[in-house]
């Protein structure tokens, strides 16, 4: 393969070869089910499924790994508040995250495991970094790992012990450990707690620590050694240097090559709900196409801060009913291109190049929309052959982004209420062409200005009247 990853271990960019010919294996820190999804949310979720499609479209065959985090502290306090078991409470938001998950056209993982799910592979992790020297038990339930123990600490986000910041534990934990940086392995209940958050293990009941349910997921799915672990950017320290330390420090080689993806950021600040700048997906489904979502947040390169701001959806929109309109324009003329034709279809070499450097997706997006502008010269020229070519090399992109207007056009919304809409517009277009024809533009114009208050655009052309829904975040200027 031609394509080359940042690095966040080596801190550069560099070839991607993957351990077996042929396969990939990718572990992908997924959602910790404390609550509902917001938009920040989606961003690593969205970059890491456009890796995966890339990886899919050059042959090889990819298995990816999401974890589902369902029990923690946050878990735990959160479902206090809303009065329900912490197991009820992380299945209700698991579902509400898958949900946004499948709005936003993301693949599914191979494997979704959840933490629950893998308690007997944690205590052998577990066992094994005791016997090795790297952990040890303060008391019973209480294993923590001893960061002096294992030199390479901090080499992910290349720190000196002496510089990090002390592993933030609940009250009267620091006490028992054989130094502050120390973290959990294993927490033994804490009062207040449910019984029924805790499991037995040699070393006393508890539950486990955040670190070690992902290093032993990964190890479970993936074996002792993989390709990318991938996160968002907060999960470099504290998370993924102890993953990477415990799964050293017990004997597996794990990541050969980490990733992150940047922020979604308002006025500078990371989204999150903490903060109440969190955008929650429902909401922003139920006033914007899930496609539109899906295009801001893949337009801009994955390393790179995406500033959400009133405009954001809205250019979106723009630039995606472009998109659309010229697919549903060059097919109603060329006709339907079979699925089979769009993945088998050659590539331009200027979007395999951005895509191989790094996944360079706005570079990719000016090839995109060079094809476009070819696309629409040759639809006005009457050039069908040249039509053709633009429709299947546009698909075939906007498919490697996960943005192909024609799977959109089949899967989202209700068919029922896009039926009726269909025939009921089709019926006042059909009363407006019989007007024009007898010259009563009075009555024409009345029924084109029925419709815009309603939201439908009406575009005439040589092969009769086209319309489409208004862009929902346009507002009227006097």
């Amino acid at each position: 393969m031609s394509l080359r990853l940042y690095d966040t271990a080596t801190r550069e960019v560099r070839a991607f070869v993957p351990r077996q010919p042929g396969t990939v294996g990718i572990y992908l820190c997924g959602a910790t089910v404390q609550g509902h999804p917001h938009v920040g949310h989606m961003r690593a979720a969205v970059a890491f499924d456009v890796l995966v499609r890339w990886l899919r479209r050059g042959g090889l065959d990819v298995t990816l790994i999401r974890n589902v985090t369902d029990i923690d502290d946050k878990i735990l306090a959160k479902s206090t508040e809303a009065g329900r078991p912490w197991w009820a409470h992380a299945a209700l938001h698991e579902r509400a995250f898958s949900e946004a998950y499948d709005a936003l056209g993301v693949l599914p993982p191979t494997y979704e495991p959840r933490a629950t799910g893998h308690v007997t592979d944690m205590v052998a992790l577990m066992e094994r970094l005791v016997e090795r020297g790297h952990a040890y038990v303060a008391s019973p339930g209480n294993v923590y790992f001893d960061v002096r123990s294992w030199p390479d600490y901090g080499s992910l986000t290349n720190q000196r012990l002496e510089d990090l910041t002390v592993a933030a534990d609940a009250e009267g934990e620091v006490s028992e450990k054989r130094s502050p940086r120390d973290f959990a392995l294993w927490k033994a209940n804490r009062p207040g707690e449910p019984a029924t958050a805790s499991w037995p293990t040699p070393f006393g009941p508890g539950r486990p620590g955040w670190h070690l349910e992902c290093s032993a997921m990964a190890h479970r799915y993936l074996g002792s050694a993989f390709d990318i672990h991938g996160g968002g950017l907060d999960l470099r320290f504290p998370h993924h240097e102890n993953e990477q330390a415990q799964s050293h420090a017990a004997g597996d080689e794990f990541a050969g090559l980490w990733m992150h993806s940047a922020w979604v950021t308002q006025g500078g600040t990371k989204m999150s709900k903490s903060l109440g700048n969190g955008l929650l997906v429902s909401e922003l489904l139920a006033s914007t196409p899930a496609v539109v979502v899906r295009y801001a947040l893949v337009s801009v390169q994955y390393r790179s801060m995406l500033e959400w701001t009133p405009d954001t959806l809205s250019e979106a929109e723009a630039t995606w009913e472009r998109l659309d309109g010229f697919v549903r324009r060059a097919t109603e003329r060329v006709g339907e291109v079979p699925a089979a034709e769009i993945a088998a279809a050659a590539l331009p070499d200027a979007f395999v190049a951005a895509m191989d450097d790094d996944l360079n997706v706005p570079a990719a997006l000016a090839t995109v929309h060079e094809v476009l502008r070819a696309g629409n010269t040759a639809h006005a020229d009457a050039d069908d052959a040249a039509l053709f070519a633009a429709v299947v090399s546009l698909r075939a992109m906007l498919a490697v982004l996960g943005l192909d207007p024609v799977r959109w056009a089949t899967t989202q919304g209700d068919d029922r209420a896009a039926t009726a809409l269909a025939a009921l517009v089709a019926a006042e277009l059909e009363a407006r062409t019989q007007a024009r024809a007898a010259r009563d533009f009075a009555t024409s114009d009345a029924i084109r200005d029925r419709l815009a208050a309603a939201g439908v655009v009406v575009e005439d052309s040589s092969t009769g009247p086209r319309w489409s829904l208004a862009n929902r975040h346009t507002e009227d200027v006097d």
